[in-house]
């Protein structure tokens, strides 16, 4: 017999996992086992990427920018744009003015808000930014004197409509020695202008909705005196330390480039995102523990099946088997079942995954039937649907969204698959080491 005959050991291993004997437990629940773990981390995981992701994307696309070049002289803003839009890494450089300002549509309603001045054609300018924004109302309409965007819960925290004026305060126009553009307020002494609303967006991040307001960037200037910052949208934003480098270099040459400051998305949401990324990681290392339980499981069945198969270990010995074939033989069957396990497992959790709100529904309806059903054995009465896993009520989403990253899923499956393979190898140890001789004297 060959030491390393690959096709006999596969068969042996095939024939231990479809036939174990009456005593060991089945190679199903092991299988089982590895299936539900990937299924749950392949699902959670989607489902928070998708949250992840849709506030990352909102940051990114709609405030921070892929790269903000700050601190430059304002008749300078031209020729830098222009350098900037011929590098091939970029997508688009959308220059912008922001203040913190009050708005006001009535004597009671007031909310503090983040005003950012951006240029009329600024979707089609940065298109990615465009698509972010959702109008519930109007459309980005900015070419019309005195118009402003507001986001859909600022709106209706000042109880406005499409149409409706609210007054903008500004105190740091106040303060930079502007001419005041409209009254100064009674109270405050702070410029203050009427602005007509054109438009109510939804970003999906409630903190823009609640707070972020757009209007005309030469109005802003007008109003707040505040500085001239050009944002950059990337083509890939993971290469933005390299895109980095080419943005100095493009700019070394330019007027007032010493005083030019250039910021990357990661150091502008460094701490938000690193909070993000450390929710993930735990979370992973949570819901891994699974497979570690269930490699324990493999662990102590392969160990069984063993000894129980002593006595063939020994015949395969004695008729020519290496004790490393032998070994091979447990290894594969714990490959068999860790490879079952994680297909089965990625087909069933890629499919729930691509089908969250579907899934969500069939699971909020299920709970419900039984709650109903419960209420009514007991005779507490109550309506029947009124569990929801996403409450709109309590979260801050239309629907569940899922975001599927295919490293992650690759990374999900090894670990499944090398948690039965790891187990099975250290199981298999005293098979190695079981002789001929051995048991026929224990016999």
């Amino acid at each position: 017999m060959k030491r390393f005959n690959f096709r006999w050991i596969g068969f042996v291993a095939g024939r231990y996992v479809s036939r174990r004997r009456r005593n060991s437990p089945p190679p199903l629940l092991a299988i089982l086992g590895i299936a539900t773990g990937v299924l749950a981390l392949i699902v959670i995981l989607a489902v928070m990427n998708g949250f992840q992701m849709g506030f990352i994307e909102s940051i990114l696309e709609i405030s921070s920018y892929h790269l903000r070049v700050e601190s430059f002289p304002p008749e300078q803003m031209a020729e830098l744009r222009n350098r900037l839009q011929a590098l091939p890494e970029t997508g688009a450089a959308v220059p912008f003015r922001e203040f913190q300002s009050l708005l006001r549509s009535g004597r009671e309603a007031q909310q503090a808000a983040l005003i950012r001045g951006l240029p009329p054609d600024a979707p089609e300018i940065d298109a990615a930014m465009g698509n972010q924004l959702e109008f519930e109302a109007g459309s980005f309409d900015l070419g019309g004197d005195h118009s402003i965007l507001l986001g859909a819960e600022l709106a209706r925290r000042l109880s406005v409509r499409l149409g409706d004026e609210v007054a903008l305060f500004s105190i740091a126009g106040l303060f930079s020695g502007l001419p005041s553009p409209g009254p100064a307020d009674e109270a405050s002494g702070a410029l203050t202008d009427r602005f007509r609303v054109t438009g109510i967006f939804r970003t999906g991040f409630y903190e823009y909705d609640l707070s972020w307001g757009f209007i005309n960037i030469a109005e802003a200037e007008k109003i707040s005196g505040a500085g001239l910052v050009l944002g950059i949208k990337l083509k890939n934003r993971w290469h933005d330390g390299r895109a980095m480098e080419s943005v100095s270099k493009a700019l070394a040459g330019a007027p007032g480039a010493e005083t030019l400051k250039l910021t990357s998305w990661r150091d502008y949401n460094r701490a938000f995102f690193g909070a993000l990324r450390t929710e993930k990681l735990f979370m992973f290392l949570l819901v891994g523990l699974i497979f570690i339980v269930v490699g324990l499981n493999i662990f102590q069945a392969q160990r069984r099946a063993v000894l129980e198969r002593r006595e063939e270990i020994g015949l395969l010995r004695a008729v020519g088997a290496s004790s490393a074939a032998v070994r091979l033989v447990f290894v594969w069957d714990g490959a068999i079942i860790g490879f079952t396990g994680s297909a089965a497992g990625l087909c069933i959790g890629l499919l729930i995954a691509s089908h969250i709100p579907v899934f969500f529904t069939l699971l909020e309806r299920l709970v419900n039937f039984f709650v109903a059903a419960a209420n009514m054995f007991l005779g507490a009465g109550g309506a029947a649907g009124e569990f929801a896993i996403f409450s709109p009520t309590v979260f801050y989403i239309k629907e569940i969204p899922s975001r599927v990253i295919p490293r992650e899923v690759f990374l999900i499956c090894m670990f499944g698959f090398l948690s039965a393979l790891l187990a099975a190898w250290f199981a298999s140890g005293k098979a190695a080491r079981t002789g001929p001789a051995e048991v026929l004297r224990d016999e």
